[in-house]
């Protein structure tokens, strides 16, 4: 496993900007041959904007059952957890609609 630890660039993550910065760093762990952990030990806050940029649009990359195999969380506190939830409920969502018309 390869471990991906969020507080080497922050504890607070609220913009897209970062999203997308640390998106672009994800992509080539995710798509190696091992699962990546996402560490957000010592993460105090994850925005909403924040989470849908650097987590939910990699469903835009893959589907959700191939994020699933190729990642794994750690150390979310329960407002990070909450976060990262609500930004994958509806980017799947909004996806999901957009294949069905």
């Amino acid at each position: 496993m390869v471990e991906f630890k969020f507080i080497e660039y922050g504890t607070d993550f609220g913009t897209r900007d970062m999203g997308q910065k640390l998106r672009l760093k994800l992509l080539p762990l995710i798509n190696g041959n091992e699962k990546v952990v996402l560490d957000f030990t010592g993460v105090n806050v994850v925005s909403n904007s924040f989470a849908d940029e650097c987590i939910a649009k990699l469903l835009l990359e893959m589907p959700l059952d191939e994020l699933k195999k190729r990642t794994t969380f750690q150390g979310l506190n329960s407002m990070a957890e909450r976060s990262i939830l609500v930004a994958l409920q509806r980017r799947y969502k909004v996806i999901k609609e957009a294949v069905t018309k």
